[in-house]
């Protein structure tokens, strides 16, 4: 015998919480739970190279690019409560760069699993410095914790920050400069 459903444990997480998990309400609940939950953790199914679909140019393009404000949410593994928030983006080219909409794509794969923030950062600036292979790449992100919000200290504007940086944006203080200046909102 396999393990239990995930609708299956819901059920009984509704009863061990004191509800009645056959009133009209809640009917139908688990299954949504259920798929729910496999929604937002389809990362784990998900392979990079096949979500960067080779999409790599040759360029001669050397100077910073930058994609800002992407959005992104994901499960907090602690609580398995949301954060959600922005991505920023950048990576120096060295002879090619990767599809734009591959970065997002990146970010997607990652967040769609049980994360910390800060493992979130590392994971997705890592990933472009193995696959792109750039001079340097890196990532800011920006996010507000529901499980912040919602419940301990319960402060619903706290926002928090994580960078990782790797190569030129690590060891040259004027391209890691350059990069937060960018990503400043306006």
């Amino acid at each position: 015998m396999g393990p239990p459903e995930i609708k299956d444990l819901v059920s009984k997480m509704l009863t061990a919480l004191g509800e009645d998990s056959s009133r009209e309400g809640l009917l139908g609940t688990p299954e949504r739970v259920e798929a729910s939950l496999k929604f937002l953790t389809a990362g784990y199914n998900q392979d990079i190279d096949t979500a960067l679909n080779g999409a790599f140019f040759q360029v001669s393009h050397t100077e910073m690019v930058i994609l800002r404000d992407i959005d992104f949410f994901s499960l907090c593994e602690h609580h398995l409560l949301p954060f959600f928030g922005k991505c920023h983006i950048a990576y120096i080219p060295n002879q090619r760069v990767v599809g734009l909409s591959k970065l997002p794509r990146i970010v997607e794969v990652f967040c769609r699993r049980l994360q910390v923030q800060e493992q979130l950062t590392s994971q997705i600036a890592e990933t472009i410095m193995e696959k792109v292979a750039p001079l340097g790449v890196g990532v800011v992100i920006e996010a507000k914790h529901l499980c912040v919000m919602m419940r301990g200290v319960e402060k619903q504007n706290a926002e928090m920050v994580t960078s990782a940086m790797l190569g030129v944006f690590k060891t040259d203080p004027k391209t890691r400069a350059e990069f937060l200046d960018l990503i400043r909102h306006h």
